[in-house]
Protein backbone atom coordinates (compact mmCIF):
# COMPACT_ATOMS: atom_id res chain seq x y z
CA UNK A 1 0.00 0.00 0.00
CA UNK A 2 1.24 3.48 -0.88
CA UNK A 3 1.86 5.93 1.98
CA UNK A 4 -0.77 8.47 2.93
CA UNK A 5 0.13 12.15 3.09
CA UNK A 6 -1.34 14.14 5.99
CA UNK A 7 -1.57 17.92 5.70
CA UNK A 8 -2.77 19.83 8.78
CA UNK A 9 -4.10 23.20 7.67
CA UNK A 10 -5.71 26.36 8.95
CA UNK A 11 -6.45 29.26 6.59
CA UNK A 12 -4.04 28.18 3.84
CA UNK A 13 -6.14 29.09 0.77
CA UNK A 14 -3.18 30.95 -0.78
CA UNK A 15 -0.98 27.86 -0.92
CA UNK A 16 -3.01 24.67 -0.53
CA UNK A 17 -3.72 24.12 -4.24
CA UNK A 18 -0.03 24.51 -5.10
CA UNK A 19 0.94 22.05 -2.34
CA UNK A 20 -1.56 19.45 -3.59
CA UNK A 21 -0.49 19.86 -7.22
CA UNK A 22 3.16 19.53 -6.22
CA UNK A 23 2.48 16.28 -4.37
CA UNK A 24 0.53 14.79 -7.26
CA UNK A 25 3.31 15.62 -9.70
CA UNK A 26 5.79 13.52 -7.69
CA UNK A 27 3.90 10.60 -6.13
CA UNK A 28 0.70 8.59 -6.21
CA UNK A 29 -0.46 8.74 -2.62
CA UNK A 30 -3.76 9.46 -0.94
CA UNK A 31 -3.75 13.03 0.33
CA UNK A 32 -5.66 13.87 3.50
CA UNK A 33 -6.11 17.47 4.53
CA UNK A 34 -7.03 17.90 8.20
CA UNK A 35 -8.72 21.26 8.58
CA UNK A 36 -8.19 22.99 11.93
CA UNK A 37 -11.29 25.23 11.68
CA UNK A 38 -10.27 27.36 8.71
CA UNK A 39 -12.36 30.46 8.09
CA UNK A 40 -11.26 30.92 4.47
CA UNK A 41 -11.61 28.71 1.36
CA UNK A 42 -9.02 26.08 2.32
CA UNK A 43 -11.57 23.26 2.62
CA UNK A 44 -13.47 24.21 -0.55
CA UNK A 45 -10.25 24.27 -2.59
CA UNK A 46 -9.08 20.91 -1.24
CA UNK A 47 -12.43 19.27 -1.95
CA UNK A 48 -12.56 20.76 -5.42
CA UNK A 49 -9.20 19.09 -6.08
CA UNK A 50 -10.55 15.72 -4.90
CA UNK A 51 -8.61 15.54 -1.64
CA UNK A 52 -9.97 13.73 1.42
CA UNK A 53 -10.84 16.38 4.01
CA UNK A 54 -11.20 15.76 7.74
CA UNK A 55 -12.72 18.69 9.61
CA UNK A 56 -11.80 19.17 13.27
CA UNK A 57 -14.92 21.19 14.11
CA UNK A 58 -13.03 23.34 16.62
CA UNK A 59 -9.53 24.74 16.56
CA UNK A 60 -7.29 22.17 18.24
CA UNK A 61 -3.80 23.12 17.07
CA UNK A 62 -1.33 21.62 14.64
CA UNK A 63 -0.45 18.49 16.61
CA UNK A 64 -4.02 17.37 17.29
CA UNK A 65 -4.87 17.93 13.63
CA UNK A 66 -1.86 15.84 12.66
CA UNK A 67 -2.81 13.13 15.15
CA UNK A 68 -6.31 13.01 13.68
CA UNK A 69 -4.72 12.28 10.31
CA UNK A 70 -2.48 9.59 11.81
CA UNK A 71 -5.50 7.94 13.45
CA UNK A 72 -7.28 7.97 10.10
CA UNK A 73 -4.26 6.28 8.52
CA UNK A 74 -4.14 3.62 11.24
CA UNK A 75 -7.87 2.91 10.85
CA UNK A 76 -7.49 2.60 7.07
CA UNK A 77 -4.60 0.16 7.37
CA UNK A 78 -1.76 2.35 6.10
CA UNK A 79 1.70 1.48 7.40
CA UNK A 80 3.42 4.75 6.45
CA UNK A 81 2.40 8.38 7.02
CA UNK A 82 4.04 11.44 5.51
CA UNK A 83 3.29 14.79 7.14
CA UNK A 84 3.70 18.03 5.22
CA UNK A 85 2.79 21.63 5.96
CA UNK A 86 0.13 23.40 3.91
CA UNK A 87 2.08 26.65 3.62
CA UNK A 88 4.31 25.62 0.70
CA UNK A 89 7.58 25.14 2.63
CA UNK A 90 7.87 21.41 1.99
CA UNK A 91 8.57 20.14 -1.52
CA UNK A 92 7.24 16.80 -2.70
CA UNK A 93 10.37 16.03 -4.73
CA UNK A 94 12.04 14.98 -1.46
CA UNK A 95 9.38 12.45 -0.48
CA UNK A 96 11.13 9.57 -2.26
CA UNK A 97 14.38 10.46 -0.51
CA UNK A 98 12.72 10.29 2.90
CA UNK A 99 10.97 7.01 2.08
CA UNK A 100 14.24 5.39 0.97
CA UNK A 101 15.78 6.37 4.32
CA UNK A 102 12.83 4.82 6.16
CA UNK A 103 13.46 1.53 4.32
CA UNK A 104 16.78 1.28 6.16
CA UNK A 105 14.81 0.42 9.30
CA UNK A 106 13.84 3.79 10.77
CA UNK A 107 10.50 4.44 12.48
CA UNK A 108 10.78 8.19 11.90
CA UNK A 109 12.58 10.15 9.19
CA UNK A 110 12.76 13.94 9.39
CA UNK A 111 13.20 16.27 6.45
CA UNK A 112 15.87 18.57 7.84
CA UNK A 113 16.70 22.06 6.58
CA UNK A 114 19.03 23.85 8.98
CA UNK A 115 19.64 26.71 6.53
CA UNK A 116 16.13 28.08 6.99
CA UNK A 117 14.85 30.56 9.52
CA UNK A 118 16.01 33.62 11.39
CA UNK A 119 18.92 33.96 13.79
CA UNK A 120 16.43 33.67 16.64
CA UNK A 121 15.23 30.32 15.30
CA UNK A 122 18.79 28.97 15.18
CA UNK A 123 19.53 30.15 18.71
CA UNK A 124 16.33 28.51 19.91
CA UNK A 125 17.19 25.25 18.10
CA UNK A 126 20.55 25.10 19.88
CA UNK A 127 18.92 25.68 23.26
CA UNK A 128 16.19 23.10 22.54
CA UNK A 129 18.82 20.57 21.53
CA UNK A 130 20.88 21.23 24.68
CA UNK A 131 17.89 20.96 27.00
CA UNK A 132 16.29 17.96 25.37
CA UNK A 133 19.45 15.99 24.47
CA UNK A 134 17.74 15.07 21.20
CA UNK A 135 20.37 14.38 18.55
CA UNK A 136 18.37 16.15 15.86
CA UNK A 137 19.45 19.27 13.99
CA UNK A 138 16.12 20.54 12.62
CA UNK A 139 14.09 20.00 15.74
CA UNK A 140 10.94 21.80 14.53
CA UNK A 141 10.52 20.36 11.03
CA UNK A 142 6.99 19.21 10.19
CA UNK A 143 8.18 17.30 7.12
CA UNK A 144 8.30 13.74 8.47
CA UNK A 145 7.77 10.11 7.55
CA UNK A 146 6.36 7.82 10.25
CA UNK A 147 6.45 4.04 10.13
CA UNK A 148 3.78 1.70 11.54
CA UNK A 149 5.25 1.44 15.05
CA UNK A 150 5.52 5.22 15.38
CA UNK A 151 1.98 5.61 14.06
CA UNK A 152 0.65 3.26 16.72
CA UNK A 153 2.42 5.18 19.49
CA UNK A 154 1.23 8.57 18.23
CA UNK A 155 -2.37 7.50 17.66
CA UNK A 156 -2.77 6.55 21.34
CA UNK A 157 -4.88 8.58 23.75
CA UNK A 158 -1.97 9.82 25.83
CA UNK A 159 -0.27 11.33 22.79
CA UNK A 160 -3.26 13.66 22.54
CA UNK A 161 -1.83 15.55 25.52
CA UNK A 162 1.17 16.75 23.53
CA UNK A 163 1.07 20.47 22.79
CA UNK A 164 3.68 20.79 20.07
CA UNK A 165 4.04 18.43 17.13
CA UNK A 166 7.84 18.56 17.18
CA UNK A 167 9.43 18.43 20.63
CA UNK A 168 6.70 16.39 22.30
CA UNK A 169 6.51 13.87 19.47
CA UNK A 170 10.28 13.48 19.28
CA UNK A 171 10.54 12.93 23.03
CA UNK A 172 7.77 10.37 23.04
CA UNK A 173 9.11 8.37 20.11
CA UNK A 174 12.65 8.42 21.46
CA UNK A 175 11.64 7.06 24.84
CA UNK A 176 9.37 4.45 23.28
CA UNK A 177 12.46 3.05 21.57
CA UNK A 178 11.75 4.31 18.07
CA UNK A 179 14.68 4.70 15.66
CA UNK A 180 14.91 8.06 13.94
CA UNK A 181 17.03 9.72 11.27
CA UNK A 182 17.33 13.02 9.39
CA UNK A 183 17.56 13.64 5.66
CA UNK A 184 18.76 16.96 4.26
CA UNK A 185 16.16 18.80 2.18
CA UNK A 186 15.64 22.33 0.97
CA UNK A 187 12.58 24.27 2.07
CA UNK A 188 10.85 27.27 0.54
CA UNK A 189 9.67 30.41 2.28
CA UNK A 190 6.08 30.35 3.51
CA UNK A 191 3.59 31.70 1.00
CA UNK A 192 1.91 33.63 3.82
CA UNK A 193 2.28 34.02 7.60
CA UNK A 194 5.05 33.20 10.04
CA UNK A 195 5.73 30.42 12.53
CA UNK A 196 3.66 30.77 15.69
CA UNK A 197 6.63 29.58 17.74
CA UNK A 198 9.20 31.96 16.26
CA UNK A 199 7.04 35.02 15.66
CA UNK A 200 8.40 36.70 18.81
CA UNK A 201 11.01 36.22 21.53
CA UNK A 202 8.24 35.83 24.10
CA UNK A 203 6.89 32.86 22.15
CA UNK A 204 10.38 31.37 21.93
CA UNK A 205 10.85 31.84 25.68
CA UNK A 206 7.50 30.15 26.41
CA UNK A 207 8.49 27.28 24.15
CA UNK A 208 11.81 26.93 25.97
CA UNK A 209 10.00 26.69 29.31
CA UNK A 210 7.63 24.09 27.87
CA UNK A 211 10.55 22.08 26.52
CA UNK A 212 12.33 22.20 29.87
CA UNK A 213 9.22 20.98 31.72
CA UNK A 214 8.58 18.30 29.11
CA UNK A 215 12.11 17.00 29.50
CA UNK A 216 11.54 16.18 33.16
CA UNK A 217 7.80 15.54 33.30
CA UNK A 218 6.72 13.72 30.14
CA UNK A 219 9.67 12.09 28.53
CA UNK A 220 11.57 9.86 30.92
CA UNK A 221 12.45 6.40 29.60
CA UNK A 222 10.30 4.72 32.27
CA UNK A 223 7.22 6.70 31.25
CA UNK A 224 7.99 5.94 27.61
CA UNK A 225 8.03 2.19 28.26
CA UNK A 226 4.79 2.37 30.25
CA UNK A 227 3.16 4.41 27.52
CA UNK A 228 4.24 1.99 24.80
CA UNK A 229 2.76 -0.92 26.78
CA UNK A 230 -0.48 1.05 27.25
CA UNK A 231 -0.71 1.76 23.50
CA UNK A 232 -0.25 -1.90 22.66
CA UNK A 233 -2.93 -2.80 25.22
CA UNK A 234 -5.34 -0.29 23.67
CA UNK A 235 -4.70 -1.71 20.20
CA UNK A 236 -5.37 -5.25 21.41
CA UNK A 237 -8.64 -4.13 22.99
CA UNK A 238 -9.67 -2.53 19.70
Amino acid sequence: MNPVIIIPAMNEEASVATVIDDIRSHCRCEIVLVDDESTDNTVAIARQLGVTVLEMGINCGAWKATQTGIRYAVDKGFDTVITMDADGQHKAKYIDKLLKQKQLGYDLVIGSCIARGTRGRHIAWKVFKFISRLEINDITSGFKVYGKSAMQVLSGRRASMLEYQDIGVLFLLKHCGMKYSEVDVNMEQRVEGISRIFRSWSNVFSYLIYTFILTFAKATPILGKKYKMQVLKEKNLD
